[in-house]
């Protein structure tokens, strides 16, 4: 066993730069634009509650992107593939700034998030595929921090723009990412041949398992919201996207051929925990950015501005976390690490469950960063693990695998904390701190399920050379 500790040189880490350019520019698209919601309705004089189709037409169609990212990748080459997604998202950003209806609009945003969708899971098989087993963890470690930051960055830019610029602004800005993104992966980026195993495409999975999730967020993400959408539909969809998800599991085990997402890789330690672990971080630290920011700009009426500054301790402690993470991970067991992270977020926590006047900024600021520091601890040695024990033919379906649960788990997430704040709202009547505290409750209780499955990691350190 090595105990040289290799180096990520310079080319590698041009690559992986590239690469998380397009992660960050499709991870930040949906959050900037949730400041400018109230602008739109303004816009296009529409009410809010249609105007936040807005948010969920791309919240949709990157769930439902996100299966078919290892089968495109496998058919016709990760960096081919990686490429089109980001063209396909700058054409839907520019289609965005030239909206002319809020129909056009929600059209338009579900093509930016169809290719958004794509842009995580590829550039991270391609990274990992780059980065090779010896340093995928310190790669992956840098770079994983990039959807901890971009529930905090989204709203700060977002109400930068518009505090200087027009709404389109909000999507012309991906315009020069794009394109620098483009040009520069045609230099750094290694190309990725098509798989020499052409497995035909999963049509009866791809039906069941990417409108499935659709409509199962969509039912979540309208309970107690029925001036939007009745609560008879939202139920039935609900029901309809759990029994579609449940149809899925039986064909993939039963199917001869090579399923969408492969049932049975969940079933393979430590991919299992490791599922559990990135589906709860998910619902943690999205349902955790969805509350904390509404509770500020209506309980303490906070503007967009405000709030984003205060949630920006978040930030600084995802990266400091993450610089700690790239010099333990080759040295320290991945449960030890999960864990710690795990026991920060929750601590992290405490303070939201007494949210109120007399709970001081200075408080949820330190809070904050203790959680991001926490976040980073647990995303990027998962992450690792698997990676490591995943051959290089199978990482594009393996990624599209763990970045489907991490979306999965920041949506469904946040659509059922909604549900929990909606009820304690309605219990609480107009003691609205109360009823965000009590929603807290249950992020923190996330954390002990997430802590409970974490038992089951390794022990001891991944060895890549094993």
């Amino acid at each position: 066993m090595s105990t040289v500790r290799p180096e990520v040189g310079a080319a590698l880490w041009r690559t992986a730069f590239v690469l998380v350019l397009g992660t960050f520019m499709a991870t930040l698209d949906s959050t900037i634009v949730s400041v400018g919601v109230s602008t739109l309705a303004d816009e296009f004089g529409a009410p809010v509650t249609g105007i936040q189709w807005v948010s969920t037409a791309y919240l949709l169609a990157v769930v439902a992107a996100v299966p078919a990212s290892g089968w495109l990748a496998d058919r016709f080459g990760g960096r081919r593939v990686w490429l089109l997604a980001v063209a396909g998202f700058l054409l839907g950003s520019l289609l965005c700034a030239l909206a002319w209806s809020l129909p056009s609009l929600i059209a338009f945003r579900v093509l930016q998030g169809l290719a958004g969708g794509l842009l995580p899971p590829t550039g991270q098989a391609l990274l990992a595929r780059a980065a090779g087993r010896d340093r995928i963890g310190r790669v992956i470690s840098i770079v994983g921090v990039v959807p901890l930051l971009s529930p905090v960055l989204g709203p700060l830019l977002g109400g930068s723009i518009l505090g200087v610029a027009d709404w389109p602004w909000l999507f012309y800005v991906n315009l020069p990412v794009g394109v620098v993104a483009i040009l520069l992966a045609r230099r750094f980026v290694p190309v990725v041949p098509p798989s020499e195993e052409r497995s035909p495409f999963d049509f009866r999975g791809a039906l069941l398992l990417s409108p499935g999730l659709a409509v199962l967020v969509f039912g979540l993400t309208g309970i107690g919201h029925e001036q939007a959408v009745p609560l008879w539909v939202t139920v039935f969809a609900v029901v309809l996207g759990a029994l579609m998800l449940a149809g899925f599991v039986v064909h993939g085990l039963r199917t001869s051929r090579v399923p969408l997402i492969d049932p049975r890789l969940f079933a393979r330690p430590p991919f299992g925990v490791a599922a559990l672990a990135l589906v709860v971080l998910g619902a943690s630290v999205f349902g955790t950015m969805f509350l904390l920011p509404l509770y500020l700009q209506t309980g303490e009426s906070l503007s967009a501005w405000e709030t984003g500054l205060l949630l920006a301790p978040q930030g600084a402690g995802a990266l400091a976390g993450s610089f700690l993470v790239n010099r333990l991970v080759d040295s320290v067991g991945p449960r030890t690490l999960v864990l710690t992270g795990i026991a920060l977020v929750a601590v992290g926590t405490v303070a939201f469950t007494q949210l109120g006047p007399e709970l001081p900024d200075v408080v949820i600021a330190v809070s904050l960063l203790v959680r991001g520091f926490g976040a980073a601890m647990i995303g990027a040695p998962v992450m690792t693990i698997v990676y490591r024990r995943i051959v290089p033919a199978q990482l594009p379906r393996a990624a599209g695998a763990l970045n489907l649960l991490n979306t999965v788990g920041g949506s469904l997430g946040t659509a059922a904390l909604a549900v929990v704040l909606q009820q304690r709202l309605a219990v609480r009547g107009t003691d609205v701190p109360s009823a965000f505290a009590d929603t807290f409750w249950w992020v923190l209780g996330l954390a002990l399920v997430a802590a409970a499955g974490a038992f089951r990691l390794p022990r001891e350190k991944d060895t890549p050379d094993a």
